[in-house]
């Protein structure tokens, strides 16, 4: 669509300007020890093209309005960095993997939660939005935010999509750790494709109430109303301790992950999924940092899902917010990079051995600022971050607005346009 309205500036003859300041680097200045980049996967049709198909992982997608994927995104999908030996998002997902398995063992002694970390990260609309009870006017539905193949399949924008289709087989305990996709703002914190680790447990009455005084007499559900503490269908005393097992959890993964003396706090906070719900957060190095999103599942959607007897919690955390802190990576395109420089760093006996990354190059940054008409409507920013990362890859670190003029009048066509203009920021 961006491309549609550079198109149109040029028949109007408005002109795009712009200046670059810095020295552009020949290959000379390439990093040594640089592996080519990875093959991308094979996808074949005319993206965005009406009538035309897409095919993904063996299967073939028809387009529609809907689609708006691009061919850097598609290039990132199957690359599975979380399943990679020795990458850091390998490294943080063996190690919650690790503490999962020694700490919660069933009655056989095999571990109480299964893991699933090869799921399709293709899903149906109503997988990734429907079944967690996502408002139909929610933003996250919307096309500048979301990844379409067309009106009925997408990739998942979260792990979650997966709770209910897991929910549906009978298991009451599980671990989902895959790729996610978002349209996002460009800078060293966001990147479209990211990974996350999604937890899910559930208990019956007998599993909650056991070990608590006078369990026998207390309930998991009744009928009453939704206040800020519970849902409706539950009672006060089995949302508690289903909240507290939830933050006692949490709490001991974090301390196996950052160490004994970690302040952490809870923050209140809305998931459509879960109620309560909580943003937890660390106090690393004297800064508050968010890391995870959970709460008490909903109950609509463990029923509708076959388990109505059961009360259970979720919690969803980002692989690469936990290894850029722990091991302090400053941005977020590193994962991507192909350069043994930065993947031998992590290559590492014990998974739980402390690593901190070394910078790999010290040349300046290079700016750039280009300005551009585009349509009133029908445009949101994610739309030229696309095009930028299409274009640029990940040698662009940062894209800012750093001004905006809207004309007053319509003008050429009846089209009303408006003028921004970004700053980029290239790293070599």
């Amino acid at each position: 669509m961006v491309c549609w309205a550079l198109r149109r500036a040029a028949q109007v003859r408005v002109h795009l300007a712009r200046k670059a300041s810095g020295v552009c680097r020949g290959p000379e200045h390439q990093a040594s020890g640089a592996r080519p980049a990875a093959p991308e996967p094979a996808t074949r049709g005319a993206l965005g093209a009406l009538g035309g198909t897409v095919e993904l992982l063996g299967k073939s997608y028809p387009q529609d309005g809907y689609s708006n994927l691009s061919r850097k995104v598609l290039s990132r999908v199957g690359r599975n960095l979380h399943n990679r030996p020795h990458h850091p998002l390998w490294l943080i997902k063996e190690r919650v993997k690790q503490h999962f398995y020694a700490q919660y063992v069933g009655r056989s002694g095999t571990p109480l939660f299964s893991v699933y970390d090869d799921l399709s990260p293709v899903v149906t609309t109503w997988q990734n939005f429907d079944s967690l009870l996502v408002p139909a006017d929610h933003p996250s539905r919307k096309k500048g935010d979301s990844y379409y193949l067309n009106a009925t399949h997408m990739l998942r924008a979260h792990t979650s999509a997966h709770q209910w289709d897991l929910l549906r087989t009978g298991l009451d305990a599980f671990l989902v750790v895959g790729d996610v996709y978002r349209r996002d703002q460009i800078d060293a914190q966001h990147h479209p494709v990211f990974h996350q680790l999604e937890a899910v447990r559930l208990f019956s009455r007998h599993q909650l109430f056991a070990g608590v005084k006078d369990g026998e007499n207390l309930q998991l559900f009744e009928q009453s109303s939704r206040s800020a503490h519970k849902q409706e269908t539950h009672t006060l005393e089995a949302t508690k301790l289903v909240e507290f097992d939830l933050k006692q959890t949490l709490t001991r993964l974090m301390t196996h992950l950052f160490g004994d003396g970690l302040d952490i706090r809870w923050v209140d906070c809305y998931f459509p999924f879960t109620h309560p719900s909580f943003e937890m957060e660390i106090n690393f190095h004297g800064e508050w940092l968010e890391i995870l999103g959970c709460g008490v599942m909903e109950q609509r959607l463990v029923n509708s899902a076959g388990a109505e007897d059961q009360i259970g919690w979720a919690f969803g955390l980002g692989l690469e917010r936990l290894a850029m802190v722990l091991y302090d990576i400053p941005d977020i395109r590193l994962f991507w990079s192909e350069d043994e420089r930065f993947l031998k760093q992590f290559c590492v006996q014990d998974i739980n051995q402390k690593v901190k990354f070394q910078p790999l190059s010290k040349y300046p940054a290079v700016i750039n600022d280009i300005s551009f008409w585009l349509p009133r409507e029908n445009y949101t920013e994610n739309d030229f971050y696309d095009l930028v990362r299409t274009i640029g890859g990940d040698l662009v670190e940062k894209v800012d607005l750093i001004d905006k003029f809207e004309h007053p009048k319509p003008l050429y066509l009846q089209l009303d346009f408006a003028f921004v203009k970004y700053k980029q920021q290239h790293t070599y």
